[in-house]
């Protein structure tokens, strides 16, 4: 998400908590989402160009974080100026049936067994939380990324909230068409395959649609080309007719 600024806004460094960095009058901040499993740790090398230019990272974030960037649509509509879907689950509504689960949610069939399963109720229930196993990490998540990259992805990764991946659903309430979409498609994408972006794009169509050469972690693979589009969205005009 882009999001404008309507007054000074003080922003805390964790490792400085001595002060605050107060961001001038109308700056763009960009507001990225991580996915499941993720963190901001996933946008490091995104930060640090978009700092070293000006611009401020606030939060951080993509993939499952689709859905967080659909709900602060949905509530919060005249504060955002442009939404960006980075290989995202873009579902208008959540997930409501098996069609909305076929297209937003990573199949991994063809992997074999490459889920760690977490049983947070008892085993007699169904499981809770889950991550992708470090073998299959790299093959996943990043096999076009530097391997440094994929090293940290290791260290770093942890489990993910089953019931947060599937059980999202918002009201049809209007409001979440006032914000300009873009989608940024990841070509090689082994999560959210190439196939599945187009039935997003098809079944809610953005005003914007950009194409990387990259996996699913852009941020790791090919981080000058998404900081680049990222500005290019920020100084554009981002509006469509719908």
């Amino acid at each position: 998400m882009i999001v404008n600024a309507e007054k000074d806004i003080g922003v805390v460094d964790d490792n400085d908590r001595r002060g605050s960095t107060t961001i001038p009058l109308k700056q763009q901040h960009f507001v990225l989402v991580h996915g499941m499993s993720g963190g901001g740790w996933c946008w490091y090398k995104i930060r640090c160009l978009m700092e070293n230019s000006g611009y401020k990272v606030i939060l951080v974030g993509h993939s499952a974080g689709g859905m967080s960037v659909t709900q602060a649509c949905h509530k919060f509509a005249n504060k955002i100026r442009v939404a960006v879907y980075l290989a995202a689950t873009m579902l208008k509504l959540g997930f409501w049936n098996d069609d909305d689960l076929k297209i937003g949610v990573p199949d991994f069939s063809k992997f074999g067994d490459v889920f760690e399963l977490g049983f947070g109720l008892g085993h007699h229930n169904p499981p809770t939380s889950a991550l992708v196993k470090k073998e299959f990490q790299r093959e996943i998540f990043s096999h076009l990324s530097p391997h440094e990259d994929c090293t940290l992805a290791a260290m770093l990764l942890r489990p993910g909230p089953m019931v947060a991946l599937t059980s999202a659903k918002f009201r049809d309430d209007g409001e979440v068409e006032k914000v300009p979409r873009v989608f940024i498609k990841t070509k090689h994408d082994k999560v959210v395959t190439p196939e599945q972006q187009e039935a997003m794009i098809k079944r809610w169509s953005p005003c914007t649609v950009y194409e990387l050469d990259s996996d699913h972690s852009p941020f790791f693979s090919t981080p000058f080309l998404l900081f680049g589009l990222l500005v290019k969205l920020a100084a554009s005009d981002v509006g469509c007719t719908r």
